[in-house]
């Protein structure tokens, strides 16, 4: 098994620990054990790290496209060979199956190797003129970037986080969550062993409100890119406006799924039950709220639970595990409080809703069913292992019920109706929308939400461009 590593920042290519800092305890979710002491940064570390990222910025900046590429593509490279042990650290400080930390690595490979291509694809454009004047508009990076990355991705969002930046031409300070240090320190180390420039991308960690009112603070940072809840995206965009900072903003969701009387019922639960249990169904875009049809609900529900019964939980690191332990204590209470609200209210509970065991943070599968409205879970993210079915009568109260929050993320629906397929297409609210299926994501497809769900979009050639601004130059 691989050792789980010691814990570091990376500042100007060093590895920064001890020195009387303070620390953070990383614990192991299926055991509950402390597995590492992460070091945080204090304000003489990040002003460093502003200071580097500076530098950076103007080394990076005059990088050609191949030397951006070679970078990146070289990262992939050895993501891949070092596949086996990046996923195994990562499931060992988030809890999620191997298998599904392999997947989440690839997506990196995949990604980066794509935004080695959009290096040669930034184009700007020729205005026509009149004889003896030229009027380009160009693209030019933006400057350092302020990473914020959770920690239920936490291979996939430091990737995310850095790749764009570095496709651009920007230095970037990544502060990923200190729950998950060692697979956001692993992405990172690919890069710089690839031969990424030490001053531009840089690692800190530390007390979350601490280092983003420093970070955004100073006017060397002209980007800030955060995923994470809604609540603190809201207070973080309100700190990029003292210094007019560009955001991207990729917050909470609260995805419906609906399901008409047309569709394929078996192949909706056979999609849908393993894409909402998909990482402890702590996943932005997770299926949540199923808006089913009333001429099908009793079976959907009734398979859903069936099926939810069969998932099997245990370690990630286990043979055959299907679903592992939520990342931290934090999620089974709040899901336990969830559920609770919403069977005083009189929803039906039929199964799960209970944690398993005393040691790690382990939940069952749960399945709600004909919940009020106003029964929190169906207003909150719930953010766990917990599917919400409730019927409707026709498509006209399922569109408005999809629509009925201020978050807009991700949506699904099933149905074998190609026009009402088009109109879901038109009428849903939500950045992403996957019909008759759950794949909604690819590294040349924008990720990102509207609404309270967010503005600008991660990903495809839309994530390189939001780490940069827009130039208009005329010439006479």
């Amino acid at each position: 098994m691989t050792q789980y590593p010691a814990l570091h920042m990376i500042i100007d290519g060093q590895k920064i620990s001890g020195g009387g800092r303070r620390s953070f305890d990383v614990v192991n979710p299926a055991t509950g054990e402390v597995i590492g002491a992460l070091p945080l940064a204090d304000p003489a570390d990040l002003d460093r790290a502003l200071e580097v990222a500076a530098k950076g910025f103007r080394i990076w900046r005059k990088s050609t496209p191949q030397e951006r590429a070679n970078v990146l593509q070289g990262a992939a490279r050895l993501m891949l060979e070092r596949a086996d042990d990046l996923a195994r650290i990562a499931t060992q400080e988030q809890g999620k199956p191997f298998a599904e930390a392999k997947i989440e690595l690839m997506m990196n490979v995949g990604l980066f190797n794509f935004y080695a291509g959009e290096c040669f694809r930034i184009y700007g454009r020729e205005l026509v003129r009149p004889d003896g004047q030229r009027s380009t508009v160009r693209h030019e990076p933006v400057g350092p970037v302020a990473a914020f990355a959770p920690w239920n991705f936490p291979l996939g969002n430091p990737g995310r986080k850095l790749g764009a930046p570095i496709a651009a031409g920007c230095s970037v300070i990544l502060k990923s969550a200190e729950e998950t240090p060692a697979s956001a320190l692993g992405v990172l180390q690919c890069l710089l062993d690839a031969g990424l420039p030490k001053e531009v991308a840089q690692a800190v960690f530390g007390v979350p409100d601490e280092v983003s009112t420093h970070l955004l603070g100073s006017p060397i940072i002209r980007k800030l890119s955060f995923t994470g809840s809604t609540v603190v995206g809201k207070h973080l965009a309100r700190l990029a406006t003292e210094n007019m900072q560009r955001t991207t903003m990729e917050l909470g969701g609260h995805g419906p799924v609906l399901v008409f009387g047309d569709a394929d019922v078996d192949q909706v639960l056979d999609t849908a039950v393993g894409g909402k249990y998909r990482n402890c169904g702590q996943v932005c875009v997770s299926p949540t709220r199923f808006i089913v049809q009333e001429d099908v609900f009793e079976r959907f529900r009734d398979g859903f639970i069936e099926r939810a019964k069969a998932v099997k939980v245990g370690d990630g690191l286990e043979q055959g595990t299907q679903m592992g332990p939520m990342a931290n204590p934090r999620r089974p209470e709040a899901i336990d409080r969830l559920i609770g609200n919403a069977r005083d209210k009189g929803a039906k509970l039929g199964t799960g809703g209970e944690r398993i065991g005393n040691r790690g943070f382990f939940y069952q599968p749960s399945v709600l069913s004909e919940i009020p409205l106003d029964a929190d879970i169906m207003n909150e993210e719930p953010f766990g292992p917990i599917a919400l079915i409730n019927p409707f009568r026709d498509e006209e109260s399922m569109i408005a019920e999809a629509n009925r929050l201020p978050y807009g993320l991700a949506a699904y629906a099933w149905t074998a109706d190609a026009k009402r397929q088009r109109r879901l297409a038109t009428e849903i609210e939500a950045g992403m929308i996957g019909i008759n299926t759950h794949m909604i994501g690819g590294a040349d497809a924008p990720f990102g939400g509207v609404k309270w769900s967010g503005h600008g979009s991660e990903d495809g050639p839309e994530g390189v461009l939001a780490c940069m601004v827009t130039k208009a130059v005329h010439e006479a």
